[in-house]
């Protein structure tokens, strides 16, 4: 505890660090005092518990509740995502993207213009089908265009402002801004869910909340494990000799991480999970349709958590696929002198690399598979569903990888000024290490 305390006087002696340690708090607390604020015209003691199952408890997740109290963030950061997931996609299938992803510091100015443009398109058509789905009809004063038309607007001003807090957040603050923002919706539930759990549980069932919380202790470190997970493969540089110096010649490393795909398998494979709800609701007579929407929009069945982990296994080799180019890594390592140790430089390498990429996957997948059905299991346990979801699935490891990638940057200004850092190793294994390519 000395140790502990030690430290954090150590983070606060630094003032660069400081001053963005507070500048984050500050901008969070401004994210979190704007999520309670509700839309103009819109009544909220009629909105009740908002719109709950399926995707809309997913976004409410995200959101830290804003989303079903009609706030003017209601719609928070997830379009600039959706923008970003598509500009992503694009820049492997589109040569236009993928030249200006090459061009360097101008390409990537171009690419963020366009992503806030799009993002602009998909919160004007998302605010739409929101108040005409999620603000219930008997919650607003005066429906109507006017309204319509007014909260649109607000909405997309919302969306905006917390895309320029992220942005703030990354520039004068510590983290990544927009993740941040995630986590921090994210968390803000959590002490809530955990205190339904304990008064529900009362004195009678403490020992089983107590067995509970030691089981998501596991759980959280069993996903850092998989967050933090690489698979070094070395590579030898050749010596140089330029004038009386010879360079070169250190053996170094590529990480290659058992779960390079992140959160986004997950994502996927949740979006396609609610079609089937959707299309057998067009069927409603039919029994076979019946029986599918009931057994699908059932997430603790056997049938959804089978097919959503084999979706799981399938986007996991396609995100890598598409975000690891071992063609790349190759030519970057031939370019700069360096080789793996055994291996031709070139079409060898590249299948070296493609083979050992293949074979960590796998298992990356499976794991990531059993963490996102873990939420059904809880449930199945006995534990309450608000509080299940911090047993796994998207909100789980977007936690741990925001928090781990925080530290790892309040570990490098420690040792910058050296201070000791804040593991027993002197650094959050795994996170400071950055590929040779």
């Amino acid at each position: 505890m000395k140790k502990f305390f030690a430290t954090i006087k150590n983070i606060f002696s630094i003032e660069d660090l400081r001053v963005r340690i507070l500048n984050t708090i500050g901008f969070l607390i401004i994210f979190r005092l704007g999520s309670f604020i509700v839309l103009p015209g819109v009544d909220p003691a009629a909105l009740g518990d908002g719109a709950s199952g399926g995707i809309f408890d997913l976004l409410n997740t995200f959101l830290g509740g804003s989303f079903s109290r009609a706030s003017i963030f209601a719609l928070g950061i997830m379009p600039y995502i959706s923008a970003s997931i598509v500009i992503q996609l694009m820049t492997f299938a589109v040569p236009y993207f993928q030249k200006l992803q090459k061009d360097g510091e101008s390409g990537r100015k171009k690419i963020t213009q366009i992503t806030r443009v799009l993002t602009i398109g998909v919160t004007l058509a998302q605010s739409a089908g929101y108040i005409a789905a999620t603000v219930p009809i008997e919650a607003i004063y005066n429906p109507g265009v006017l309204f319509q038309a007014s909260s649109m607007i607000i909405l997309v001003a919302g969306t905006m402002f917390c895309m320029w807090l992220g942005e703030k957040i990354t520039d004068k603050g510590i983290g990544n801004g927009i993740s941040m923002l995630i986590m921090i919706g994210i968390i803000s539930r959590f002490p809530g869910s955990m205190f339904l759990e304990a008064t529900t549980r009362g004195m009678s069932g403490a020992l089983i909340f107590v067995i509970e919380i030691l089981a998501l202790f596991f759980v959280v470190m069993a996903v850092v494990m998989l967050t933090q997970a690489t698979r070094r493969i070395p590579v030898q540089y050749a010596k140089q000799v330029v004038g009386n110096k010879v360079y070169g010649g250190q053996r170094q490393y590529i990480p290659l991480k058992v779960n390079s795909s992140g959160v986004m398998p997950i994502i996927f494979a949740q979006s396609l999970m609610f079609l089937p709800p959707l299309i057998a609701g067009i069927w409603a007579d039919n029994d076979i349709a019946n029986y599918v929407g009931t057994t699908f929009a059932d997430f603790t069945s056997w049938q959804y958590n089978l097919v959503f982990g084999l979706l799981i296994l399938a986007f996991t080799f396609f995100y890598t696929a598409i975000t690891v180019n071992p063609n790349s890594i190759s030519d970057d390592l031939k370019r700069n002198g360096g080789f793996i140790p055994g291996i031709k430089p070139g079409k060898q390498t590249s299948e070296y690399i493609d083979n050992v990429l293949t074979r960590i996957t796998l298992p990356g997948s499976i794991f990531l598979a059993i963490v996102a059905v873990l939420p059904a299991f809880a449930v199945k346990a006995g534990v309450s569903q608000s509080f299940s979801q911090f047993y796994g699935g998207t909100s789980l490891l977007i936690m741990v990888g925001v928090i781990l990638d925080t530290l790892q940057q309040i570990e490098s200004y420690l040792l910058m000024r050296h201070y000791e850092g804040m593991m027993k190793s002197g650094k959050v294994k795994g996170r400071s290490q950055a590929a040779v390519a």
